[in-house]
């Protein structure tokens, strides 16, 4: 038994089949090809599969496809500009070598984004704090 759920990626509408317990992640990496988003734990433990729902972080890895029907979804993909240009916190981890083998980095830059959509000047422990749901497994 499969469900229609539609959805807004990274500004493009889309309508999908899914089975009723598929998760977002795979709705997006699977379905969509949208692979930039990582799972690592598929326990929501990691961070490496945050994506902004409706404006706001979320581990996609435990979340259903079916309970963002009708929502707008933003990967890290989605960040960048059309141009390539990249978005200033992707610029940031950049010039800053904000990685090691990148993995994690996708859902290190999603969780940045939103700190500092909800806190335009946070400090270092309120930014250690914000991020303490993304793990590195290169850094800890």
């Amino acid at each position: 038994m499969s469900t229609t759920v539609s959805v807004t990626v990274n500004g493009k509408p889309c309508t999908v089949e899914v089975e009723p317990r598929t998760l977002l992640s795979a709705l997006l990496r699977d379905k969509l090809g949208l692979t930039g988003t990582h799972v690592g734990c598929d326990t929501s433990q990691c961070g490496a599969c945050v994506v902004h729902v409706d404006g706001k972080s979320r581990k996609s890895c435990t979340t259903l496809a079916v309970q963002v029907d009708g929502a707008s979804i933003t990967t890290i993909e989605g960040l960048a500009a059309e141009d390539g240009t990249l978005h200033p916190m992707q610029e940031a981890f950049r010039e800053n070598h904000g990685l090691q083998c990148g993995f994690c980095t996708p859902g290190m830059v999603m969780s940045a984004v939103d700190l500092l959509q909800t806190n335009p000047s946070p400090s270092e422990a309120e930014v250690r704090e914000w991020l303490e749901g993304n793990i590195c497994r290169c850094t800890g």
